[in-house]
């Protein structure tokens, strides 16, 4: 791999400790994957947040960055943390892990890196335009940003991911080379009629990613799919989708026929699939292990919620109670528009809590909960694999009206 005279400078440490061990990280990397060069970047998301994930261990890492001098050269985000930075008491978060997920993110502040803490920067200040090179490693916002932006990142880890913010620097292979992002094989689909307004469209396209996911299951093998059938897609939609299909497909980029931006410059694959109603309501079924009445806890912002969504919410909360502990999340910035604009009132009024920060997947609360309810087929498969939960999968609405029922009145559904 060839590596121009600063970058040598950089792996032979003229620039600091932190930064030869960035560019020994990449360099690696660039030789596992065969790649020819590094190419710059210009803003990295870096996931490996969350004490819970991290450790002591991770932490330690990230200490030694700091003292070997670290600094981002891109513009640079975080992904969500275990935690509500500033509102964390009222989640029942442990003074002791506050602690320590505060020392993880002044490490990365330290680093001059953002501390959004959340999972769709592309909503919070870090958009790359069409063609941009980027260096992200959350798994749904990497496929959102190839997919729907026309950005171009591998589906980095959260070292890597820092070492491209600490040089601004990611090796020239994969999803970064145009040959690399041909479809190989197109997904026939059919899309219900959807109201263009709705918010309860992203369970379907949540489904329909676990569906495409199951087609594939036990294949190691990943391809780059071209999907027909849809006519409508919300960013909202698409957030959802790329979520379920990064966690149930392995997919970093997709093509939509007539919606997503590269997809008319593309050749349509010949080897097809259908994937008929009956396998998305199966899919849709298979995250439904919990009866209304075991849910005790209620979910929403796998990803992050937009301002649209929170505003929706809003309005349905407005003058009611929730009977059952409800977190609806969503990043620190759309958190302080929903403040100005007045639905953080109206949804903590109804005793849910708009949470800025963290969400249900990367929270410490394994066996605080028995039973999750969602419109996230992402947080069905961590609340399922990583918290131990049964989970409840239903559209963004019932989701609310759920949280408004008293379990006992749920007794027999």
């Amino acid at each position: 791999m060839k590596l121009t005279n600063e970058e040598q400078s950089m792996l032979q440490g003229e620039n600091g400790k932190a930064v030869q061990k960035a560019m020994q990280i990449l360099a690696t990397l660039g030789k596992i994957y065969h790649a020819e060069c590094l190419i710059p970047v210009t803003s990295v998301q870096v996931a490996g947040v969350s004490y819970d994930n991290l450790g002591e261990a991770g932490l330690e890492f990230l200490e030694e960055m700091v003292e070997g001098g670290g600094k981002a050269r891109v513009l640079s985000t975080l992904n969500p943390a275990g935690m509500d930075i500033s509102n964390w008491e009222a989640l029942g978060i442990d003074s002791t892990f506050a602690h320590n997920q505060q020392r993880v993110i002044d490490a990365y502040t330290r680093m001059g890196i953002i501390p959004s803490c959340t999972c769709t920067p592309y909503l919070a200040g870090n958009l790359p335009h069409f063609g941009e090179h980027i260096a992200w490693a959350e798994s749904s916002a990497v496929c959102f940003a190839n997919s729907v932006l026309g950005a171009r990142t591998n589906r980095d880890g959260g070292p890597s991911a820092l070492a491209s913010a600490l040089t601004g620097r990611t090796p020239a292979y994969g999803y970064h080379l145009e040959e690399n992002r041909q479809p190989e094989l197109t997904v026939h689909v059919t899309q219900p009629d959807f109201s263009p307004l709705s918010v309860n469209n992203t369970w379907w396209f949540g489904a329909l990613g676990k569906a495409i996911g199951l087609r594939f299951e036990g294949n190691d093998e990943q391809k780059i799919l071209y999907i027909t059938g849809i006519h409508l897609a919300t960013m909202e939609d698409l957030k959802a989708f790329s979520a379920s299909l990064a966690t149930y497909c392995g997919a970093a980029l997709f093509h939509m026929h007539g919606i997503t931006p590269e997809a008319s410059s593309v050749p349509q694959p010949s080897i097809d699939i259908k994937v008929s109603d009956e396998e998305i309501e199966e899919a849709s079924l298979s995250m439904q292990t919990a009866s209304a009445a075991d849910v005790d806890f209620i979910s929403l912002g796998c990803p992050h919620l937009s301002i649209n969504e929170i505003s929706h919410l809003a309005k349905l909360l407005e003058e009611k109670k929730v009977v059952r502990e409800f977190w609806i999340t969503t990043a620190r910035s759309t958190k302080e528009i929903a403040d100005r604009a007045g639905y953080t009132k109206s949804i903590e009024a109804s005793g849910a809590k708009l949470v800025a920060d963290t969400c249900c997947v990367v929270a410490p609360i394994k066996n605080r909960f028995h039973a999750m309810a969602t419109d996230s087929a992402k947080a069905c498969y961590y609340g399922s694999s990583k918290n131990a939960q049964l989970t409840r999968f239903l559209p963004f609405e019932q989701v609310i009206q759920l949280a408004l029922i008293p379990p006992d009145n749920e007794k027999n559904q």
